[in-house]
């Protein structure tokens, strides 16, 4: 997710949309936490993007689109659906069989510190300011918080679970830099050809890990939830991304990641009666405060509003 500045704005059918792209992402992390109960990680990957593929190219046919016969292109894609689906998405789901939902959604609203601090290193555009600095610091002693002694003391178990998201965050920042590549090709051409790639990929590293012709068949709790997962977090997730990043633009798109952890987490706590400790609504506030200096319109309202004032 790129963190440039743009002068486009949000309208109210922008704030619906984006509110609605919070709970399907949010929504992910209760899905995947109800499916992962009877498979296993790499069985729900395949499950997420290989019906979300079907979906995607079933799309395309119905809007008269053609995928690209490119193979540069695909190749592309291929890279894209790696750091962008299939990497993360192991990591996560691996992270929730041992980590609440709802502190796996916090530590992936990580993304834009990472996506910050990468983009400073790798693009000539968008460089570290103070804010950004400020909010990078911040947020990390947010993910600190989160972690905690745990992770000070040894790699335990949740820890390294906790590790694994991070990391999925850190793979997902990569994916928004290499993402700005694909501008001037159709947005649901991007999404179904990255997420196709992603289920070719897939496909074989769950039939040799998982084994997943051998697994029991799912209950029709977990079809619901496979289906949810792909079709409304992923499927229509992507049309309504990329549709918002056309109409508002990528840094009013940012603002999508302070809403992801509380749908996760009201998702998580109301349905799935999962609890996070009181140190992880800290470390959530810090990682808010710290995308919050990243965003940088906040602190310009208020001095803004400070210069009025003086000027009364």
């Amino acid at each position: 997710m790129s963190t440039g500045r743009t002068s486009q704005v949000m309208g109210p059918t922008e704030w619906g949309l984006l509110l609605l792209l919070s709970l399907l992402w949010g929504g992910s992390f209760f899905f995947s936490k109800v499916a992962l109960a009877e498979l296993p990680p790499f069985s729900v990957v395949l499950a997420r993007v290989g019906i979300a593929a079907a979906a995607l190219n079933a799309a395309i046919l119905l809007s008269d689109q053609r995928m690209p016969a490119d193979r540069h292109l695909w190749g592309r894609f291929a890279v894209m659906g790696l750091i962008n689906n299939l990497i993360p998405f192991s990591l996560i789901f691996y992270g929730q069989t041992q980590i609440p939902s709802g502190l796996a959604a916090i530590l992936n609203a990580t993304t834009p510190l990472w996506t910050v601090l990468l983009a400073h290193w790798l693009t000539r555009d968008e460089r570290l300011t103070p804010n950004r600095l400020a909010g990078v610091l911040i947020g990390f002693v947010g993910v600190i918080i989160l972690l905690g002694p745990e992770l000070l003391g040894g790699l335990g178990v949740q820890a390294l679970a906790q590790l694994a998201v991070v990391g999925a965050a850190v793979s997902y920042a990569f994916a928004g830099i290499f993402g700005k590549g694909f501008r001037g090709i159709p947005p649901l051409v991007t999404a179904t050809g990255q997420v196709t790639a992603t289920a070719a990929m897939m496909l074989p590293i769950a039939l040799l890990v998982d084994r997943t012709w051998a697994l029991p068949a799912p209950t029709l709790v977990t079809w619901g939830a496979l289906l949810g997962l792909a079709l409304l977090s992923t499927a229509l997730a992507y049309g309504i991304y990329f549709r918002l990043l056309a109409t508002a633009g990528a840094t009013n798109l940012l603002l999508v990641t302070f809403l992801i952890p509380v749908s996760a987490l009201l998702l998580g706590t109301l349905i799935l009666d999962e609890r996070l400790a009181p140190g992880d609504f800290v470390g959530m506030a810090a990682i808010g405060l710290g995308l919050t200096a990243i965003d940088g319109r906040l602190l310009r309202r208020l001095r803004l509003g400070s210069v009025m004032h003086c000027e009364r």
